[in-house]
Order: C-alpha cells, then sequence, then structure tokens
C-alpha cells in the first residue's frame, strides 16, 4: 500500500467531489419525472444504509481495503476472485465515466472530434493524477471544492433570476403514486451515486483517523444527496417533466436557458468546468482503486508501476463499451444495474460482512 495519508476534511472533499461527477450530467432519476427530488432523497436514505455495511467492513479490518480482506473473510481462493472482480468493476466503470465526459464534450462543443482524442485527454490527467499518488489528489480537491461551491451559488442565483424556474411542473406530487418512485430507486438512484460508496472501501485506509471516517462519509453523502435532490428539482422546474425526460444532459440544457437582463448568457461553457472537474474527480478515484488494488494482489511494490498501462486499457474501454451514447446510456440502466451494481455494491458486502461478524463471534478466520 501507500503510505500516504488523508484526512477527514480531505475524504470528505473527495466523496463530494466523486458522489457529484457524472450524477449531475446524466440523467438521473428522470423516469420519475416531477418526483425525481424524492427518488432521490430516497436513494440517498438506502445508500447511507448501504454505507452502514462498508463501514462495518472497515472496522473488522481498519488496516485492508477491500480486495485485501476479502481473502481473510472467504479464504484465498474465492476471495482473490472476488478482489478480480471487484477490480475489473473499478475499472469499468472508470471507463464508463470517461465515456459519459467525452460524450458530454462531444455535444457540447466539439462535434467533429474523434471520441478517442476526447478521452484520451481526461485519461491522461487521470493517469498523471493515480501515479502521483491519493494524497495529491486529495490536496488538489481541497482547492477545486471551494471553487465549485462558489460556481454552484453562483448557477442557483442566475437560473433563479432569469426567471425560468416554474415550481408548477413539479406538481403533482407523486401524480402515480409511490410505485414509479420505488422503481426509479431500485433501477437508479440507490446504485449511482450513493452505492458506488463501494469505492472508498479502498481507500479508507488511507486515513489518518479511522475513527471519524463515518462522521465525513456520511456527511459527504447528504451534502451530495441534498445537492442532487435540488438540482434535479430546478432542471424539472424548468425544463419540465417532459422535456427533462428525454433530455441526454438535463443541466446543460437548464444551464444553456438562463438569461439575465441580456448579459448573462449563454453560460454553459462557465459550469462545464464544474462538469469536468466532478468528472475527473470520479474517474480518478475508481481509476486509483483499480490501480492499488490490482498492485496489491499481484505483489507489485509501487503501484506507479501499472498506471499507464491500466490508463491504456481503460481509454480503449470507454471507446469501445457502446457503438453510440443511446446504447451507453441504455447499457448502463438496464445491464449494468443488474448484473454489476447490484450483486458488486449490496449483495457481495453483505454476504461478507455476515461471515465477518460470524468468523468474529466465534473466534475463527480464513487462512
Amino acid at each position: 500500500m501507500e503510505h500516504s495519508k488523508i484526512n477527514m476534511r480531505q475524504l470528505f472533499v473527495l466523496i463530494v467531489l466523486f458522489e457529484h461527477g457524472s450524477a449531475i450530467v446524466i440523467p438521473l432519476g428522470v423516469s420519475a419525472k416531477q418526483d425525481v427530488w424524492i427518488a432521490i432523497l430516497l436513494g440517498l436514505a438506502l445508500g447511507l444504509l448501504l454505507f452502514l455495511v462498508y463501514q462495518r467492513l472497515f472496522h473488522y479490518y481498519p488496516d485492508q481495503p477491500l480486495t485485501s480482506y476479502v481473502t481473510h473473510i472467504v479464504g484465498k481462493p474465492l476471495g482473490k476472485l472476488l478482489a478480480v472482480l471487484y477490480i475489473t468493476y473499478f475499472f469499468y466503470i472508470a471507463a464508463r465515466v470517461l465515456r459519459d465526459f467525452g460524450e458530454l464534450l462531444l455535444t457540447f462543443a466539439y462535434p467533429e472530434t474523434p471520441l478517442f482524442v476526447l478521452n484520451a485527454l481526461m485519461a491522461m490527467t487521470v493517469m498523471y493524477s493515480a501515479y502521483k499518488g491519493i494524497e495529491v489528489l486529495a490536496r488538489t480537491g481541497e482547492l477545486l471544492y471551494t471553487l465549485l461551491q462558489i460556481l454552484a451559488v453562483v448557477g442557483f442565483i442566475l437560473v433563479i433570476a432569469s426567471g425560468l424556474v416554474d415550481l408548477t411542473q413539479l406538481q403533482p406530487v407523486l401524480e402515480e403514486g409511490w410505485n414509479r418512485v420505488w422503481k426509479t430507486v431500485f433501477t437508479e438512484t440507490l446504485y449511482v451515486p450513493f452505492g458506488e460508496m463501494i469505492v472508498f472501501t479502498m481507500l479508507f485506509p488511507y486515513t489518518n483517523n479511522p475513527a471519524k471516517v463515518n462522521r465525513a462519509a456520511i456527511a459527504g453523502m447528504v451534502l451530495t444527496g441534498l445537492n442532487l435532490a435540488v438540482i434535479a428539482a430546478i432542471n424539472m422546474a424548468v425544463l419540465g417533466p417532459d422535456v427533462a425526460s428525454r433530455s441526454s444532459f438535463p443541466l446543460l440544457d437548464t444551464i444553456r436557458r438562463v438569461q439575465v437582463a441580456h448579459f448573462f448568457e449563454r453560460l454553459d461553457v462557465f459550469f462545464m468546468i464544474a462538469l469536468i472537474i466532478g468528472g475527473f474527480f470520479k474517474i480518478s478515484i475508481f481509476f486509483y482503486a483499480g490501480v492499488v488494488g490490482a498492485a496489491h494482489l499481484f505483489g507489485i511494490s509501487r503501484h506507479q508501476r501499472i498506471v499507464y498501462p491500466l490508463g491504456m486499457l481503460v481509454l480503449l474501454l470507454s471507446v469501445a463499451i457502446a457503438s453510440n451514447y443511446v446504447e451507453h446510456i441504455h447499457e448502463g440502466l438496464k445491464i449494468v444495474t443488474w448484473y454489476l451494481h447490484i450483486p458488486l455494491q449490496i449483495i457481495i458486502p453483505v454476504l461478507l460482512l455476515v461471515i465477518a461478524a460470524i468468523r468474529r463471534r466465534f473466534g475463527s478466520s480464513a487462512k
């Protein structure tokens, strides 16, 4: 393991930047229409319960990442298989998020530029950050977090001042009852971004105060959930449920409509900075988790040795996973959710916690 350490403020910042990441770019929870904000808050509530599973596992093994302590819980053969599975999962999600932001840039500013070129530019910065290590990434997050907070406040004020918000478009609340909301929660908002906190099981051992990890992580998740609920509600109030549900990038479409006194307009470039920064941190954390997991699993003393080969693999995967953006989103909602998110974010961690609790209670451990 890398010997760097991060403090609780840095952990909080990384969680906030990570969870905003692609969640503010993709059409998260729009299938719930005007009740999307409820679906996000319910996803947050269930996500916090799920996080307690991850936190308890960390409590049992405070000095080890997920890919290490699985072998202590279920034994080496199955544990190594699960470690490989999680490492692959982290790289795959990193590639998916990289594709999200490549598609965003194609749509927004560079329609004639090859997707590979756009993804390569982001991938190079991600590989460099992973090479430098978690401490450098955390310090960078501290610098950019304040900027993003300022952008968020200014953006909120400008959207309100532009007179675009029509709260009647958020009514009627629960028009079709709770069924549509719960369906959205269990197919979308629970897993992205809250279930993705599974990746932080790889980073918690780098904290300098393990006893306070729980507090910092929950604070970051709650702040993110509230922000995402507000953003989703504003998107619905500005665009309307029908337009928002068909939009590939609802927040971008909302920002493009801002016009204040015929002076403040076309602010999409201004806010694109915030979206790209969030994407950078989400990709970097998934990629870094995969790299350090692979280094530990295969006995590589310095993770820097495998950063660039694995980075190229993620870059190529980001282009190859889907032929177009529609297919990419369909795979994310229909395939990744059922075959990756649910088993790796919920089923396996819960089973690991049950087995670990039983072993600790009866004083045994797998060898």
